[in-house]
């Protein structure tokens, strides 16, 4: 441990909704000025977690290319050619940097260069293939694992798209889509493509100075597309010893973590000659890259963002002088800039907890404990990795906000939860969290023995560990003791990050100090002997506050490759989403109706615990139905191998009035219908 003293200063912030001058804001969208001009090869998100369908594979998500309008043509949005687009795993902290690297090239070709048209008569320009390559040695070598595998056109409309004499005759995009899914040679499930973007955003608010609307914000990305690169690969192909989930000591077994971040790179020389040819030259340098969410944008200051684009995590100590004392948390503190900045005032860093222990930039945080016999058995004493968490009196957040984004959170005292320390925040606790990887630098650390939660489980929730940490910490169903078992939401960001993680509003109120608040560090109005319970109104005040936009504009897949189509850009301005839900209403244009696949809901609005459903249109094909909340969650899934001519279904909705979204597939053919609990 003898280098990560060094590395002290390199704390990612949690927070990281920056209220610095950027070119733009989303999880990495347009982050630094080069990379905005380039936008082909811009990391725009990251999410690796576990499959929801199968306990054995993890999701990794790579999505690239932001703010793509529906209708952006004629020269439509694709994978950039001359692109090398990797995704890096490092499985192992005692090998230097990526452990096995997928690695994606793009090749475009026209079929009919003689039209504007992207699509005419069944032929389509700008035709995109790809190659998969892997590497298991470092990027040593590579093998080529997918060969012109396909990537789906643009979604651009019911002619281009369905008609079988002047577009290409699809059934529906759904059935580009299927069809484009590929197998690996090794066994990886591979998609690569325009899909609808997943990534959530009040921009108008957060930029505006930090004007926060909770109640009101508005989705900076919604209806915008962007690409992506899914891959389901099994456990047993990224854990270091080739085991599967099923061989896991526990479900924290240390062995399981893994760091993923995601990176394009181009060729170093650029020539434009006359007549309009491109030439390129050079070795390959990367120009992008994303691990944990939204650091990039609120950490790293406008001069050095290009070159933290340009580094590997293994060279990311250059950058430690930004990460000691970040800048958000000068607004959550009312002696520097809180007070100009209302739209984060729920959110205060605590200064005087269990009446001793400042955390404001700049103070000494647990400093003062450093060297104390306490300490022994936890991960702060200088035998574990005291030199690190407590480098000195003027780093107070390397003790919560230093774990979470350089090396990962280790199932050592004091990170676990205050369930049972009986006041004592260095006391062992429940367990929580693992996913421990000292490789010091910015990777999304996921620990893959971890179960996914269930998405139609009623506890499944957008805010990930926090709110583990709130069920572990008041829910009679886990905080009686401090037993390992499992709580809803432990695979949530930031270990991994699934598509419904609300990473904004997580990473606002970590800043904010509630994760010092999990592990018993309490806010300030809590009075050690005098206050009854550590849930005080500043506690409350943080878990209560939202960065403004919760979830998506649109409701996920409950199957590969889990994000949602493409935004048609036919339906142009006047396709919309439903103000009182995450899902798209399903009715569409008269001009985009296919005929086929229908669905009826039988009496809707709904009086009782379930829901009939007719469906037509689909005689003897297979069907895929799930069934979602107005949160994104679902509720339930059926399948039907061979449909009957009218086939009815049932599905329990349950008591609670509102609205739920019935999402129907086919191989070809998919409706969402609205359905009302009253």
């Amino acid at each position: 441990m003898k280098n990560i003293k060094n590395l002290i200063a390199v704390v990612g912030v949690l927070a990281v909704i920056c209220l610095q001058t950027s070119q733009s804001f989303g999880s990495s969208h347009r982050e630094a000025p080069l990379i905005s001009n380039d936008p082909l090869a811009d990391n725009t998100d990251l999410y690796a977690f576990k499959s929801p369908n199968n306990a054995e594979n993890v999701v990794l998500i790579a999505n690239y290319i932001p703010f793509q309008h529906p209708a952006g043509g004629p020269n439509w949005y694709s994978f950039g050619e001359r692109i090398r687009y990797e995704v890096h795993v490092d499985n192992n902290a005692a090998t230097p940097g990526s452990d096995i690297i997928y690695r994606f090239t793009f090749e475009r070709a026209n079929e009919d260069p003689t039209t504007f048209f992207l699509i005419r008569l069944g032929k389509e320009n700008l035709k995109t293939t790809y190659k998969c390559e892997r590497s298991i040695d470092g990027g040593r070598s590579f093998s080529t694992i997918v060969m012109k595998g396909t990537v789906p056109p643009p979604n651009i409309g019911p002619r281009s798209i369905e008609n079988k004499t002047v577009g290409l005759g699809a059934e529906s995009y759904d059935d580009l889509v299927n069809k484009a899914v590929a197998t690996a040679t090794t066994g990886e499930k591979i998609f690569c493509g325009p899909v609808d973007d997943p990534f959530f955003v009040d921009l108008g608010g957060i930029f505006d100075l930090g004007n926060m609307r909770p109640s009101s914000g508005k989705d900076g990305v919604a209806k915008f597309n962007c690409h992506s690169i899914v891959i389901e690969v099994p456990v047993a192909t990224l854990q270091k010893s080739k085991k599967t989930v099923a061989q896991a000591s526990n479900i924290l077994d240390p062995d399981y973590v893994i760091g993923v971040y995601a990176s394009a790179s181009r060729q170093m020389i650029k020539t434009l000659y006359s007549g309009g040819d491109v030439g390129f030259d050079g070795n390959y340098v990367q120009v992008s890259r994303l691990g944990m969410p939204l650091t990039n944008e609120a950490v790293i200051p406008l001069g050095m963002k290009d070159k933290w684009n340009a580094a590997k995590p293994s060279e990311d100590l250059q950058f430690a002088q930004y990460f000691t004392n970040p800048e958000l948390a000068l607004y959550m503190d009312d002696s520097q800039f809180g007070a100009a900045v209302p739209g984060l005032a729920p959110l205060r860093i605590q200064s005087k907890s269990l009446g001793a222990f400042d955390f404001r930039n700049g103070k000494p945080g647990l400093f003062g404990l450093k060297g104390n016999p306490a300490l022994n058995g936890t991960a702060l004493s200088e035998a574990a990795f005291g030199s690190v968490l407590l480098p000195d009196n003027k780093s107070p957040r390397a003790v919560d906000i230093l774990p979470i984004f350089y090396t990962g959170v280790p199932n050592l005292p004091p990170y676990q939860l205050a369930t049972g320390k009986a006041g004592n925040p260095l006391a062992a606790g429940k367990p929580f969290i693992h996913n421990f990887l000292p490789t010091f630098g910015d990777w999304l650390r996921l620990n893959m023995a971890v179960p996914a939660t269930p998405r139609t489980d009623p506890k499944f929730s957008s805010l990930g560990l926090v709110q583990a940490a709130v069920l572990g910490l008041t829910d009679p169903m886990y905080n009686g003791s401090t037993a390992l078992q499992f709580i809803p939401n432990m695979d949530g960001f930031p270990n991994g990050r699934r598509l419904e993680d609300d990473v904004t509003t997580i990473e606002l109120q970590a800043v904010g100090g509630v994760v010092l608040a999990a592990i018993g560090l309490w806010y300030d109005d809590f009075k050690p002997g005098e206050t009854a319970s550590p849930v005080t109104p500043n506690l409350v005040s943080v878990l209560s506050f939202n960065a403004g936009v919760t979830k998506n504009d649109t409701i996920l897949k409950p199957w590969f490759p889990y994000e949602q189509n493409p935004w048609r850009g036919f339906r142009g301005n006047s396709y919309s989403g439903p103000s009182t839900s995450s899902a798209r209403i399903a009715t569409t244009p008269l001009e985009d109706k296919i005929q086929g696949l229908s669905v009826k809901v039988l009496g809707n609005p709904v009086l009782t615990d379930d829901v009939s459903v007719e469906i037509s249109g689909v005689d003897g094909q297979a069907l895929r139905m799930g069934l979602t909340n107005s949160q994104g969650q679902v509720m339930g899934q059926q399948s039907v191998g061979k449909a009957g001519r009218i086939e009815r279904q049932t599905f329990r909705i349950g008591r609670q009035p509102g609205i739920y979204f019935l999402q129907v597939s086919t191989a070809s053919e998919h409706q969402t219908v609205k359905i009302i609990r009253n």
